[in-house]
């Protein structure tokens, strides 16, 4: 899993049926130091995660898992909002 922050938001009207009722968010990766990358990943949201939130995600293959479909097409999905953490 890998540490990010939503910073935006994603609307689409046409789209994948199996992306109906998804919300698709914008999230900035941490690196390993915890700090902000200059890129950004679109990912499903399955946790209600809000723009500001810092949440865990999950890529590749590992994305498709929480939906009901596993062959859902999504290169990211948040699993998860981070109350806190320490090092």
């Amino acid at each position: 899993m890998l540490i990010g922050k939503v910073v935006g938001s994603v609307w689409a009207t046409k789209k994948l049926d199996s992306f109906e009722g998804k919300k698709l968010m914008i999230v900035c990766p941490y690196n390993e130091d915890l700090k902000p990358e200059k890129k950004y990943v679109v990912a499903v949201d399955t946790v209600q995660a809000g723009i500001g939130d810092v949440v865990f995600y999950s890529t590749s293959k590992e994305a498709a898992i929480p939906f009901e479909n596993s062959n859902m097409p999504a290169d990211a999905a948040i699993v998860g909002i981070i109350d806190g953490f320490s090092l």
